[in-house]
């Protein structure tokens, strides 16, 4: 399991409707965010792989998925500065893995 729900958990305070409502938001917007990524990184358009991977990482890491929230960071970092597309295109596959395996993951374990 890549994800946890400490910082959701601690959020709701008990509230199970809450901690619904977070994961149902991470499931409708982060695979689309996600696909507008790799669109952007094809097109080669900086300004919206900075603006995708920004929206992407705090949906991340209140799941607590650290190691997939520094390869956002990494993107949104190197969008902003309009470094390495070719760096950029090497971590993508690193990010879109670990996401769509915990929308799976998320899916299965609420029946979402």
């Amino acid at each position: 399991m890549i994800y946890n729900l400490d910082k959701i958990n601690e959020m709701a305070e008990g509230d199970e409707d809450f901690i619904i409502s977070v994961i149902s938001v991470f499931l409708e917007e982060v695979p689309e965010d996600l696909e507008g990524l790799e669109k952007a990184i094809g097109a080669r358009d900086y300004e919206n792989v900075y603006k995708l991977a920004h929206k992407i990482k705090p949906n991340v890491d209140i799941l607590g998925m650290e190691q997939t929230r520094a390869c956002a960071l990494e993107i949104e970092t190197l969008g902003k500065n309009e470094a390495s597309m070719a760096e950029i295109e090497q971590k993508f596959p690193l990010l879109k893995k670990d996401v769509l395996q915990v929308v799976s993951e998320l899916k299965k374990d609420f029946d979402l």
